[in-house]
């Protein structure tokens, strides 16, 4: 999906809008997720794989847990806001494309201790991706929404990598 970058502030936010009207409050949040895959401090861990990975081009199976810092800027030093934590697994033969269940643990800023639930198909090699949000807890209880992601950027020889992520909620 090709999202120009007006799409993804003003147009998107009016969109998103005329969905939630109602009793529900709607807020949008820009967060970067720090993700070490490499290193001696990673937080990308692979726990299991299909019988078919290592011939898979897609590493089809491999199931993965993650604890990786989330940021209020894009840089590591920017502020700490909380966890993205849940599993990853990669579920497409053809498609780099990844099944994720994560949560969004907040643990600083204003939304200290509530947590947003994202669930979905993540193909990683385009620029971005939709993901849903089907629930979360403390101030985002019963939240619904989507987030749009992109990788920021990728350092190949440390195996770092900033995600962005545009998230939209609706909550009550």
């Amino acid at each position: 999906m090709t999202v120009p970058q007006a799409y993804a502030n003003a147009q998107e936010l009016a969109r998103f809008q005329k969905l939630c009207r109602g009793i529900e409050k709607t807020t949008t949040l820009q967060i970067f997720i720090q993700d070490e895959l490499g290193g001696e401090n990673k937080t990308v861990w692979e726990v299991a794989r299909s019988n078919i990975t290592a011939d898979s081009p897609t590493l089809f199976g491999q199931v993965r847990v993650v604890d990786d810092l989330i940021t209020a800027g894009p840089n590591k030093t920017s502020e700490k806001i909380g966890r993205a934590q849940g599993l990853i697994t990669s579920a497409d033969l053809k498609e780099n494309a990844l099944a994720m269940n994560l949560n969004f643990a907040f643990t600083g800023g204003q939304y200290n201790g509530s947590t947003l639930c994202v669930l979905g198909r993540n193909p990683i090699d385009h620029e971005y991706r939709e993901l849903a949000i089907v629930g979360g807890t403390g101030l985002f209880r019963m939240a619904r929404g989507y987030a749009i992601t992109n990788t920021y950027s990728y350092d190949v020889e440390t195996e770092y990598g900033v995600l962005e992520y545009n998230i939209y909620v609706a909550y009550v």
